[in-house]
Formats: C-alpha cells, structure tokens, sequence
C-alpha cells in the first residue's frame, strides 16, 4: 500500500501540533512540515514576555469561547473535541506541567517558551517528521485525488493531505494561494492593540495603572472592563486591548481615529456619583482635594483630574463650586479622549480575518470545498483577547484536523 503523505505549511504552534498528533496516530504516516521563514515556532518564542502563555484557566465551554471576537460559535463547538484541560493533560504527557497566574493565564513551570518550543520541536524529531525551512508555497493545484504544491523555488510536491496553519495575514493579496483554491477570505485587519492620544497631556501619567476601569467607544455599545495603563503614546493594559479585539472592524472602518470615554472609578456612574457626592464632600469638607482623594486613584492621576476640571488643588472639598464639581464628576466617569491610531501590543500581533468559517466543517477542520484539505490556527477567522486564548484555539483546531486525517488514514 502506498505511504500517504501530510503537508503541512506554517511551522507555527498549529503546524507542529497537527503534525505531531497526526503523525503519533499514524505512525506509517509521511508528514512534511514547510516553514516559509529560516525559523519555526517563533511566536510561541516571545509569547507572554518570553514565557509562553500556552492557554488560560478557564474550563467552562461557554464562558471560554465569549473570549473569541472572531469565531465564538464555531468554537464552542471545537472545544468539545479538545479545550483547555486537553492542552493541560497533553503537556502533562510530555512533562510538562502549567501554573496557573492569579489573571487565569497558564506558563510552564520553567517560566520559558524555550521548554514549549523544545517539546514540540524534539516530538517532531523524535517521530520522524520532516521540517522544511525558508520553504515558501505559492501555488496550490487540487488534483483528482492529491493537491500539487509549488514553491517559491519552483520545486513541485505531492500530497494526499493538506493542513495550512501559515497564521495570519496583515493583507487580504497574502491570502491569493488560498483564493485560487475557491476559498473565501475574511478581509485581515489588526487585533489587540492600544490607543494612541497624541498631543494629550495624560501621556505624561505614562506608567499609573488603574485596576478597574471602563472603556466606551462613543457612538456604538461597545465597553470592556479592567486595567488601564497609561502609557507616553496613550492607553493600554487589559481592557483596552480586549475593546481593540472586539471592536477590530470598527476601528479599522473609522481609520483609528474615534473616541472613547473613561470612567476610571469601579464603583460609581455618573449619575450614581452626582447623588452621592454632597455626601462625599460633607465628609472631607475642611481638607484640601489635593491631600484627600476619597476614591483609591494613584495620586498623579487625582491632580491631573483636578487640574482638568479647573479645579485648584489647595481648595478645601467645601469651598469647591457645583461647576467645577460637575466637571470633575463627569472627568471621573465619564472622561472623553480623542484617538487618532494604534500600536501594536509587544510581538503579539494577531489579525482578525482570515478563511470564511462557514467554509470549514468544524468537527474536522477539513475544507467543505475541497477533500483532504484542513485549516488549523489563525489561518481561520478566529482570534481570541490576549491571556493565552489564541493559542489554545491553534491547539484545538490542530488537534481535530489531526484526528480527522487519522479517522480518514483507517478508512
């Protein structure tokens, strides 16, 4: 019988799962992994600070696929198949064991991407698997009963399987090979990433982090809870990021440029504020606003919200006028800041967009359009917020394309 072979391409976190698990399934399986770049696995490198942050602690189904702006319903489904105590115990087999940080998010013990890449690495090795660097496809030909690849190099390849974990795209033209197959695109546009407030004064707070904070883009429903970091171009931290995934389209149509309101107090609305704050004054009404600051915020940000509100900082909370009260409750709950662009958040680049979902069988990753043809990984309009649920999308997806190529092995 004639050995079949899988082709893989993208040697990222994706790639080398399904490579691996196909592959331990089947061990008379060829499976060739090409990596386009000089380097495999380079995002699980510098993920989480360097520390890969594998997946994040969260069990429960439902609540897990809310995390994915992109891809929610689809995962709910996949995640049946294998979640996050899957990629817990998997790694357990290997050796390695996750810790879980007070966020949810999961490392290695070891604190090193270096022990995430080594154990996918030396599995492929150990299993026989093929990688094949500086290896870029750019043409893919479906034949009556195998797919014809062909490199940048001219070099032609066969494969009875076909599993394309390349990631993501920053251009809809990267996404042409895939086109060319009758695919769908999902237009690519940046996810996760923070807001850029040039010429603003706040930028000189950079490094005051507010623990819990609201962020609202005016004009449209869309809110996310969390910490707030100052930074010397705008803001940053959790919330915010998870706002530029779940409002990635919306901020891609307004070109950046938008604006948000900030309530930097947990515990209060405005209006909630405005009914309780006579009270609040009565109560420090003979110290100066400067030197009491009844609401927990870092002090920098106190005096720069005083200062905002035309508020003079040696005034006594008695003397302070319902004008300037008004203003500082509404600077408060309820601050409005111009944005005007985005950076990118560390090497974490992720994209939203990608191939049509509706085109994927999602309890085998195989393409409906074509046999023997799977995605897994960012390749699929999937992206989850930052804290580990991008990569444990790229563990489930790879993982069922795998067993269904296994399932189809034994046919």
């Amino acid at each position: 019988m004639k050995t079949k072979t899988l082709v893989i391409i993208g040697g990222g976190a994706a790639g080398y799962f399904c490579a691996i698990n196909a592959k331990t399934q089947n061990k008379s399986l060829n499976v060739l992994l090409l990596e386009k770049s000089n380097k495999v696995l380079s995002k699980v490198k510098v993920s989480g600070g360097g520390r890969c942050n594998v997946t994040h602690a969260c069990f429960d189904i439902d609540e897990l696929s809310k995390k994915y702006p992109r891809g929610e319903r689809f995962l709910k489904k996949a995640f049946h198949w294998f979640n996050t105590n899957d990629t817990i115990n998997w790694y357990k087999q290997k050796g390695i064991e996750l810790k879980t940080e007070p966020d949810g998010r999961m490392f290695p013990l070891s604190n090193s991407s270096q022990t995430i890449v080594d154990c996918l690495t030396s599995t492929a090795k150990e299993l026989g698997i093929d990688v094949v660097l500086n290896n870029e496809v750019i043409d893919i030909n479906k034949k009556e009963n195998y797919f014809q690849l062909t490199t940048k190099s001219n070099e032609k390849l066969n494969a009875d399987f076909l599993c394309i974990t390349s990631g993501g795209f920053s251009k809809e033209s990267q996404f042409n090979w895939l086109k060319n197959l009758g695919h769908s695109i999902e237009n690519p546009v940046p996810s996760l990433f923070t807001f850029n407030i040039p010429k603003n004064n706040i930028t000189e707070l950079m490094g005051i982090s507010v623990e819990n904070a609201t962020i609202k883009i005016n004009g449209s429903k869309l809110y996310s809870k969390g910490a707030v970091l100052i930074t010397h171009w705008g803001l940053s931290g959790p919330a915010v990021l998870k706002l530029s995934a779940f409002a990635a389209r919306e901020l891609a149509d307004a070109n950046y440029n938008f604006s948000i309101s900030v309530n930097w107090l947990n515990n209060y609305t405005e209006n909630n504020l405005f009914t309780d704050f006579p009270s609040i004054k009565q109560s420090f009404k003979s110290q100066k606003m400067s030197l009491k600051n009844p609401f927990g915020l870092p002090s920098r940000l106190w005096m720069y919200l005083l200062t905002l509100s035309e508020i003079d900082p040696n005034m006594n909370w008695a003397d302070l006028p319902l004008k300037k009260q008004n203003a500082l409750i509404k600077n408060l709950t309820a601050q409005e800041l111009k944005i005007s662009g985005k950076t990118t958040f560390k090497e974490e680049f992720v994209t939203c967009g990608g191939i049509k979902l509706s085109e994927v069988d999602v309890n085998t990753m195989q393409s409906k359009i074509h046999e023997n043809l799977f995605f897994a990984g960012e390749i699929l309009d999937i992206d989850g917020i930052t804290g580990g649920f991008n990569f444990q999308a790229a563990w489930t997806t790879s993982w069922i394309a795998a067993q269904a190529i296994s399932k189809k092995l034994l046919q």
